[in-house]
């Protein structure tokens, strides 16, 4: 029985990601497009076909129903049967997912099974929580400041908005809490940007040694008349050797140019309101294996470690170290992680070994 599993730790209730799993207007934002099949009751068609490790639409039917804990789906596909079922547990930062599915009937060929797992851990780490975010951001009433903490409206229809009370408009509200966050953004970029080097000056050039003291250029002494050679036979230079002197050989002495060390490069793959993803490439331009490595990342203040995923990690306090397995001559190694961070600001930090990663 062939098995793929994806799973990520959420920082939002049960009930909105469970509106993000069953609205078919939001899945189709963070997963793909679905629609209902005319005249059959919980019967979807999801068009899967040229996605990452799908090779054609599915047909699904919903199996079991428990909201907002699980929800499970019979899948044929082409000629696999396949039963895929989505899990919420809650926890204390929000919630943990859990995507399981089971082959039941047919073949997934090992290159095709590992391109459709990394397409689930993508959509669940990267373009769930975006759309999760938005919903958080939609349901905050951001009126309720002048009454004290904010407080979460009820869940409203994902695609309409609620209408404003008569004589006030939120989007004053509304807008001026998005420019203080890009202008914090901009802030904390501006602030991670390198200060500009101060020009050095050209050195003075330095005293002729012939000034005096007192700054006058000293008298250039008159040169003395050499006495002329006198014509004597004894004073005759003698004729040199006609022995011929060794030449040094031209063989160049050999040098063994050092073997170029592994370097790392840095991108944020996602973002949403507030955390991203991040990527780590480490590459082997050598010609021979390097051993383990060893990436350390510092994030900005308050960001944590949600999830990561090529190599372990542990974090402390804003630092986190991730090791990883020996990256083949010529080859290279990723990591990809999540990050829980205010205004999704991006590391502070990064480096492999000595060396600062590109990118960042």
């Amino acid at each position: 029985m062939t098995e793929i599993d994806a799973r990520v730790d959420l920082f939002h209730p049960a009930d909105r990601v469970w509106q993000a799993l069953t609205d078919l207007g939001l899945l189709a934002r963070w997963f793909t497009e679905t629609e209902p099949m005319a005249g059959e009751r919980d019967r979807l068609l999801l068009f899967t076909a040229g996605l990452p490790g799908f090779d054609a639409a599915v047909d699904a039917a919903v199996t079991a129903r428990r909201e907002p804990e699980l929800v499970a789906l019979r899948c044929l596909e082409g000629g696999r049967r396949s039963r895929l079922t989505c899990e919420l547990e809650p926890t204390a930062e929000g919630c943990r997912l859990v995507v399981r599915e089971v082959l039941e009937h047919g073949d997934w060929p090992a290159e095709q099974r590992a391109r459709r797992e990394e397409y689930y851990r993508q959509a669940l780490t990267g373009r769930l929580p975006a759309i999760l975010d938005w919903l958080a951001f939609r349901q905050v009433d951001l009126r309720a400041g002048a009454a004290g903490a904010t407080a979460e409206m009820p869940v409203t229809e994902a695609f309409d908005d609620p209408p404003a009370p008569a004589g006030r408009s939120r989007w004053p509200l509304l807008l001026a809490g998005i420019a203080a966050a890009v202008l914090a953004a901009g802030a904390a970029v501006w602030f991670a940007l390198p200060a500009d080097r101060e020009p050095v000056a050209a050195p003075d050039p330095s005293p002729s040694p012939s000034s005096s003291a007192t700054g006058a250029p000293a008298r250039t002494p008159k040169p003395t008349p050499s006495a002329r050679p006198t014509r004597s036979a004894t004073s005759a230079t003698p004729r040199p050797s006609r022995t011929p002197t060794v030449r040094p050989s031209r063989t160049a002495a050999s040098t063994v140019a050092p073997e170029p060390a592994p370097r790392a490069r840095y991108e944020t793959v996602s973002t949403g309101l507030f955390g991203y993803t991040g990527e780590v490439v480490v590459d082997n331009p050598g010609g021979a294996a390097a051993s383990g490595w060893t990436v350390v990342v510092t994030l900005a203040e308050g960001g944590t470690v949600t999830e990561a995923s090529g190599a372990d990690w542990r974090q402390e306090g804003q630092t986190v170290t991730f090791t990883g397995s020996p990256v083949p001559a010529g080859g290279s190694r990723s990591l990809t992680f999540s990050v829980r961070a205010p205004l999704a600001r991006a590391p502070e930090g990064c480096s492999l070994g000595d060396d600062p990663c590109a990118g960042l």
